[in-house]
């Protein structure tokens, strides 16, 4: 059986090029279906690379380990970014990303924890995620497992009365072992986030709900390290919130300026032109 890994510490590849490289895979799986939510992807490749190259603990070899840190994605449309970062810790084989969203693959368009090694829930409901891992955090800590979870979750998850219900729950139980990842983006179907329904001030709440909370820029991997260590370490008994401002589409200057990214739309001819932008920026 492998050591735990805590991939950051036991590689020499930057946590920028893990996120280039988290950015590449999912463009090329949209390529392969001509669609997908590649703006969130693109957006949130900072935060994955961090999360899975920084600050969790896992085996690749064994996404089961009862001693892992358990990562939940709630927004289950984002399954073709977490995928990338999969693949990128060698959880999920390489190979396999030219059968995404096909019959028959372990990468369905959105995300289910029965198909795929790695995803720790099935996603998609929005304003789930949370009270899911608020469960899971309880459940750790009177087994006494040492191990934290995170829950990926969207700002338009926080116009949803069970978030907070959940929130409400985690700090009543001191659930210190709770961390909540934030995207806000500022877009969701209809309309910007904020448009409809705003949730601002975000922090504020959070700490008014008895929680620890950050907010920083989730496109700056120094700020996102810096925001994920001080959440790990915080010495009380609080749950963790870190809001991640991100742009959608980063990286692929071409698609950030649409004015619709929710579901950005790519011509055929756009996922080459994506992949050579992207190319161009690509770090050591």
């Amino acid at each position: 059986m492998s050591e735990p890994r805590l991939s950051g510490a036991l590689s020499n590849v930057s946590l920028a090029r893990r996120a280039w490289n988290i950015r590449r895979k999912a463009l090329q799986m949209g390529e392969v279906q001509g669609q997908g939510y590649i703006g969130q992807a693109l957006g949130i490749a900072d935060v994955l690379a961090t999360s899975y190259f920084h600050a969790l603990e896992y085996r690749s070899d064994d996404p089961e380990w009862e001693g892992r840190d358990r990562f939940l994605l709630s927004i289950g449309h984002y399954a073709i970014a977490l995928y990338a970062v999969l693949m990128e810790a060698g959880i999920v084989p390489e190979e396999e990303l030219e059968t995404y969203g096909m019959d028959d693959s372990r990468m369905p368009m959105s995300g289910m924890a029965s198909y795929t090694p790695g995803m720790e829930i099935t996603g998609g409901s929005l304003g789930h995620g949370l009270g899911i891992a608020v469960g899971m955090a309880l459940g750790l800590k009177r087994k006494d497992n040492p191990a934290f979870v995170y829950n990926l979750m969207s700002d338009g998850e926080l116009q949803e009365g069970s978030t907070w219900e959940a929130a409400m729950a985690a700090a009543h139980h001191k659930l210190g072992n709770l961390i909540a990842l934030v995207d806000f983006n500022d877009q969701q179907a209809d309309d910007r986030s904020t448009t409809v329904l705003s949730v601002e001030p975000i922090t504020d709440k959070f700490e008014a709900f008895g929680w620890h909370a950050q907010r920083v820029d989730g496109n700056d991997i120094d700020a996102v390290v810096a925001a994920f260590d001080a959440a790990r370490n915080t010495s009380d008994n609080k749950p963790r919130v870190i809001v991640f401002d991100t742009r959608m589409c980063k990286g692929v200057p071409f698609l950030e300026e649409r004015e619709i990214t929710h579901f950005v739309r790519v011509e055929a001819d756009e996922w080459d032109k994506a992949l050579a932008v992207l190319e161009e920026g690509k770090p050591q």
